[in-house]
């Protein structure tokens, strides 16, 4: 299997390097978009055996993961991981992935962080909670994690899911590829990951708890009103949760 990561990263001078380097000992081939960093975030990495793409400005998450989608479909990858470069996701869970992979191949694979509570900032772990009851209605399944951004994708479904990607969208793309990934009748599966959040958390995310569910539930309202807010959909969803818990 051709498997291919790859890490957008703005501003994350403290913990790229790190992250890279713990990358590379799962995965061969890495790319990382520097998107538009002005900390030297790519200068720190260009030593190392990987691809180092750059923006010459800050062009949002959702722009720096379709780069490396890109690019790596056009290196013929099977799959592709995605994690985060600030040190919250763990590249030697990146296995747990593989193995996941392996057992449903055209699925796509989500780290699971929202079953241990105690380790996530108590308004994250409510955004997140607010976010997957609407991602999950809009989907019509049931989604454990609909933030997380350490994933797995399929190539198949990476070669057709579309989702919008300009630079206020940042965060509501991966939840947008969610819906539109189950409505295409592709799987959701998780692997369970242990989360870390540094100290300077706060201070350094990108992830707006107001601002983004905002923007992640207009997107939704606008897949939702034109169904009639599907309230078969939400049935659905509300029947799988129940299953699930």
């Amino acid at each position: 299997m051709n498997l291919l990561a790859v890490i957008p990263a703005y501003n994350e001078a403290l913990s790229i390097r790190d992250v890279v380097q713990r990358t590379l000992r799962h995965i061969d081939d890495v790319i990382v978009i520097d998107d538009g960093s002005t900390d030297g975030t790519g200068d720190l990495i260009k030593d190392l055996p990987v691809t180092l793409l750059r923006h010459d400005r800050n062009l949002g998450k959702a722009s720096a993961l379709v780069r490396g989608f890109e690019l790596a479909l056009n290196r013929g990858a099977d799959a592709v991981i995605t994690l985060d470069s600030d040190s919250q996701h763990r590249p030697e869970e990146i296995p747990l992935f593989i193995d996941a992979h392996r057992a449903e191949p055209e699925h796509v694979i989500v780290g699971s962080r929202l079953w241990n509570k105690a380790e996530i900032p108590i308004v994250r772990y409510c955004a997140n909670r607010f976010a997957n009851f609407w991602i999950s209605w809009a989907s019509g399944v049931y989604l454990e994690d609909t933030q997380s951004g350490f994933r797995l994708y399929p190539r198949k479904l990476l070669e057709t899911i579309d989702a919008r990607h300009s630079p206020k969208h940042g965060f509501v793309f991966e939840s947008e590829f969610l819906i539109n990934a189950v409505r295409a009748g592709y799987g959701v599966s998780y692997v369970r990951i242990v989360i870390h959040y540094p100290d300077n958390h706060w201070h350094q995310t990108r992830f707006h708890p107001v601002r983004d569910i905002g923007r992640i539930t207009k997107m939704v309202a606008g897949k939702l009103i034109p169904r009639g807010m599907d309230p078969a959909a939400l049935f659905r969803s509300l029947r799988a949760k129940d299953r699930r818990s």
